[in-house]
């Protein structure tokens, strides 16, 4: 039982940690941005997956333009899906289309209700997953907004950080080589309020992003706005694609 507890602790540290090291990551990122204004472009083609959390706070809403400029901004030869992670199954809003002004209007504000919280979102993470296609020239990835919260199977450290379904999900990105990023979003639900719930959600949005090669942006417990992500999120494609090619 002492054993137990020991363990407990231990990993509530090391989620505190990983929290601390996003935030100090993207202050100094900011620094960067404000030394260099001008917006980096993406410069090869990708297939993207966008999935949006159904229950974020109703301010996600307001950011649903920088989101549309993001895929507008995309080079030529890019491929982009639209959806939204709900309670049922995945909302496709736009399948896999090189129309991307056809994608960017399908994007729509967030319900921003509980009656709308998903059974987790990495269930739903892995059926967007399966949706790309094999083969190709363009690199693949996903990009899930989301609290990364998952209580399916409890509330403590063992069972909203680890969970069957976030593993799965990283099994199944490595499968299908597809490269997963993050925005943490607050929903209308715990990570409003607690912040050991968002503690766990960022863990987890962690985990699958640095799992199969991507990255997670958040700055602590707080919300910013989209601009920054998706302007960080750029230069770190661009900087893949180089080390890559």
């Amino acid at each position: 039982m002492f054993g137990r507890k020991v363990l407990t602790v231990f990993a509530a540290l090391i989620l505190t940690f990983a929290a601390t090291v996003g935030a100090l990551a993207t202050g100094a990122d900011d620094k960067d941005l404000k030394k260099n204004p001008a917006k980096t472009q993406v410069e090869a083609p990708l297939n993207l997956a966008i999935l949006v959390q159904d229950d974020l706070i109703a301010r996600v809403g307001n950011e649903l333009d920088a989101t549309r400029d993001f895929i507008r901004s995309l080079p030529a030869g890019s491929r982009v899906m639209v959806a939204y992670v709900r309670v049922g199954s995945l909302q496709v809003r736009q399948a896999f289309t090189d129309d991307l002004e056809k994608a960017a209007k399908s994007l729509r504000t967030p319900i921003g209700s509980e009656s709308a919280a998903p059974y987790n979102p990495y269930v739903e993470v892995v059926e967007a997953l399966r949706k790309f296609e094999e083969g190709g020239e363009n690199r693949n990835a996903l990009l899930l907004i989301s609290d990364g919260l998952d209580t399916s199977r409890g509330f403590d450290i063992d069972s909203a950080a680890n969970t069957i379904d976030l593993q799965r999900a990283i099994k199944e990105a490595q499968k299908r080589n597809v490269v997963v990023y993050s925005f943490y979003a607050p929903t209308v639900g715990l990570t409003s309020w607690n912040r050991r719930a968002v503690s766990y959600g960022q863990s987890s949005l962690n985990r699958l992003s640095n799992e199969t090669g991507g990255r997670a942006f958040f700055q602590g417990s707080s919300y910013v706005t989209f601009d920054s992500y998706f302007e960080r999120l750029r230069r770190t494609l661009n900087d893949q694609y180089a080390k890559a090619y």
